[in-house]
């Protein structure tokens, strides 16, 4: 068979009949050093989604299930690769993107117990989600106007899904349709993942942007410098509510006291039915250190007294009502229409 290679900002993927392969670009190493990782095992893919080497909700979801190909590929076990199924799936509680795909994957091992099958599924999933990307981009792209200066928090890139992403593929799509446009990058605490990840995404671009700590985004919004924001999600209930980094709440909030139009853009793969509100979200909590200090390419740095005692959520849940819309693949909704939009 002819070699099938897939490659993305974070993620290659190389499969033929004798050889099967997939690295991924470890992310807790940008900006200053971009460092490929082998993956070769399930621990392995595990470990890097847990360290966040590996992150965003569509892109966590198609590295595992092409690394489930890639153990396939090794040795078809179909108990064994059921067991490493469900251990995938535990690594990322509140990335529902990541249940969806190993839903997928293991309804094919257990239908079609074939090993070909099986492998191209996990490829069906990269392109589908290039494919969701692209759609909502344009879906997204025309609420921007040109002049507009635009809010984004954490990463919602090619560094967050196997296409050009959701918030910031928007951005990028009206950057490249010609409209002048201007980002303001939420630091994101505690892990910086728009002041490492967003920052060198939007730089690659050429796309102007400026660096702000998360708390001083309602002071731009009471000087009217903010005129629309867009994020991402992890995962979203079937009344609108979602869960993004934490830190999303409070830019709502804002959002909502000063009138500004707040927008989530994801894929219909990230509305979970069995959610029914925000309530039912599982709520990821993650180690002490990534609030005492920072770790990176940079090496480790200690701020904070080493016992002091520390609450560290990844996510918070954003109410529906706090939300202007929500831009998905099928188009922009409002929340009644977000159920029907998805499955209809």
């Amino acid at each position: 068979m002819n070699t099938i290679n897939l490659k993305s900002l974070a993620l290659k993927f190389s499969y033929n009949s004798d050889s099967l392969h997939l690295s991924l670009l470890d992310q807790t190493l940008l900006p200053h050093q971009e460092k490929w990782l082998d993956i070769k095992t399930t621990d392995q893919m595990i470990d890097a989604i847990k360290k966040l080497q590996v992150r965003g909700a569509p892109l966590i979801g198609v590295a595992a299930s092409l690394q489930l190909a890639q153990a396939a590929f090794l040795d078809f076990n179909i108990d064994a690769l059921g067991q490493q199924a469900d251990a995938l799936c535990a690594a990322r509680p509140t990335a529902v993107n990541l249940m969806n795909c190993i839903d997928r994957m293991k309804k094919n091992l257990i239908s079609e117990k074939s090993k070909s099958s099986f492998i191209q599924t996990a490829i069906d999933l990269f392109k589908e989600d290039v494919e969701l990307c692209e759609k909502i981009s344009l879906h997204g792209a025309g609420l921007i106007q040109d002049g507009d200066n635009i809010l984004t928090h954490c990463n919602t890139g090619g560094l967050a899904t196997a296409g050009f992403g959701t918030a910031l593929g928007i951005i990028r799509k009206a950057y490249d349709s010609g409209k002048k446009i201007h980002v303001y990058v939420d630091e994101t605490r505690p892990l910086l993942q728009g002041a490492r990840l967003t920052t060198w995404e939007l730089e690659k671009l050429n796309i102007p942007c400026t660096l702000i700590t998360d708390n001083m985004a309602a002071q731009l919004m009471s000087l009217g410098k903010i005129d629309k924001v867009f994020v991402g999600s992890d995962r979203i209930a079937v009344n609108g509510d979602f869960a993004n980094k934490i830190g999303t709440y409070s830019v709502a909030v804002n959002c909502h006291y000063h009138k500004i139009p707040f927008y989530v853009a994801a894929p219909f793969t990230t509305v979970d039915p069995t959610c029914r509100d925000g309530k039912d979200i599982p709520i990821e909590q993650r180690g002490a250190g990534e609030v005492r200090g920072a770790q990176g390419s940079f090496g480790d740095v200690i701020w904070a007294p080493e016992k002091i005692s520390v609450y560290n959520p990844s996510f918070d849940v954003t109410p529906a009502k706090l939300t202007t819309g929500w831009i998905m693949d099928k188009g922009v909704f409002k929340q009644e229409d977000i159920l029907k939009g998805c499955f209809s």
